[in-house]
């Protein structure tokens, strides 16, 4: 699915179907990790699934690989994935929530999840993949809020700003904002400090 709600309540509430990767390898649990290695560079995913007679039981993903093989100086052409799989393996049903699914994954401490429907696998999502979308979301919200009309004006007697004065060529005398030009500060009396105009001319005479 390519359309992407603008913005992250929307996005979180959205049946996971929307976001499954159907890019999936699925290897018998009596094949090698080298084998899994391979098939993972080759379609560009993070894991496999490892299977018993046509039933998916485990999940292996790179980091197992490297923690349960390679840094123990095992040969992974003599590993078999049965060996270091993760199981069970959690799922989601499709009509799921973004929400719900990265809710499971933060209890259960993983990165990822098979989506199911009757026994069978449509697919898989991972945590990455859905904070993408959700990057993807905020930066929407935030070009919306820059682009648009903003649904409220600043009040400038009741925001306080971090000034730096020291390289000002001209400071207000009233609230110390520091301004480059004569016509700035001049424009920026009248409008905040004065009625329009009365201050106008005093100001400019500060700086005859």
């Amino acid at each position: 699915m390519s359309y992407v709600p603008d913005d992250i309540s929307s996005l979180l509430s959205e049946p996971i179907e929307h976001y499954i990767n159907t890019n999936v390898v699925i290897l018998e649990g009596d094949r090698f990790t080298d084998e899994a290695l391979s098939l993972m560079k080759e379609k560009g995913v993070r894991s496999v699934l490892v299977s018993h007679v046509g039933e998916v039981v485990g999940i292996v993903s790179k980091t197992d690989i490297l923690f349960k093989v390679m840094s123990q100086g095992r040969n992974p052409g003599k590993v078999r994935l049965r060996e270091i799989m993760t199981s069970p393996v959690l799922a989601v049903n499709p009509h799921n929530t973004m929400q719900e699914t990265l809710s499971l994954m933060d209890k259960h401490v993983i990165r990822q999840v098979i989506v199911s429907s009757h026994s069978a696998v449509l697919g898989m999502v991972s945590r990455d993949d859905i904070f993408e979308k959700i990057h993807m979301a905020t930066m929407s919200t935030a070009h919306t809020a820059i682009k648009g009309t903003p649904v409220c004006i600043i009040n400038p007697k009741a925001i306080v700003y971090m000034k730096d004065i020291t390289t000002a060529k001209l400071v207000c005398p009233y609230c110390e904002s520091p301004f480059d030009t004569k016509e700035g500060l001049s424009s920026h009396i009248d409008r905040l400090h004065s009625g329009s105009g009365v201050l106008e001319g005093d100001v400019r005479r500060m700086f005859e």
